[in-house]
């Protein structure tokens, strides 16, 4: 019984688990005087999601960008599961048209189904390098994302099977890698993108049922 419990546990933070696709930046593409950026996005990540975003570019020596984004499955209840993000990206290292880019964020996830409901607090962490130019770039994208610490309110479902399980806070949980790769171009104001990649568990021994990501994004910056 043990065994399937913790079976049961390991399926559930699937649910968690997802690629850390996120508002991309072209950095070359920025006028004097912009500072916001507003984003859209869609794309396929375990199902069909849609995303907005906000940044806010800071008057500092390095490019640094503040960041919250809200993200959920398309579907009939689109408000059900969502993830939220805070955080920051910053041009670390710049050699001509090539740039490195690092992201740091903080999460929140809240996923149900017919067994549990799960709400998780996790990090994100991301790398870009790629060449850009004020017109398009092209760049690869390595990142770790990681539910640190879920709570877990289960269903009367999941208690007929698993009877042992336990509501609460679970410490540490699931963590997947992604890396990829990502195009756009940018002209007057706009920034449109596409990234695509495959994603891993964060022992590199597992994939998950779906280990690929895809989203297509506009930024408008102002």
């Amino acid at each position: 019984m043990k065994n399937s419990t913790f079976l049961y546990i390991l399926i559930a933070l699937l649910g968690l688990a997802h690629a850390p696709i996120a508002q991309n930046i072209n950095w070359r593409s920025f006028d004097i005087g912009q500072k916001h950026i507003l984003n859209l996005n869609a794309g396929f990540d375990y199902g069909i999601t849609w995303g907005v975003g906000y940044g806010y570019k800071l008057a500092t020596k390095i490019p640094i960008v503040l960041n919250m984004e809200y993200s959920s499955p398309a579907g009939e209840h689109p408000f059900d599961d969502l993830k939220t993000k805070f955080g920051a990206q910053a041009e670390v290292a710049r050699l001509g048209n090539f740039s490195a880019t690092v992201r740091v964020m903080g999460n929140f996830r809240r996923y149900e189904n017919d067994l549990v409901r799960l709400a998780s607090f996790g990090s994100e962490i991301s790398g870009t390098i790629g060449y850009f130019k004020p017109r398009w770039f092209v760049a690869g994208e390595f990142a770790h994302d990681k539910a640190i610490v879920t709570h877990f309110k289960h269903r009367p479902l999941a208690r007929e099977d698993f009877p042992y399980v336990h509501d609460g806070w679970y410490l540490p949980t699931a963590g997947n890698v992604s890396y990829g790769i990502q195009s756009g171009f940018s002209f007057r104001k706009n920034d449109v993108y596409l990234k695509i990649g495959k994603v891993v568990s964060q022992d590199f021994k597992a994939t998950p049922m779906v280990p690929f990501y895809f989203q297509m994004g506009w930024n408008k910056r102002i």
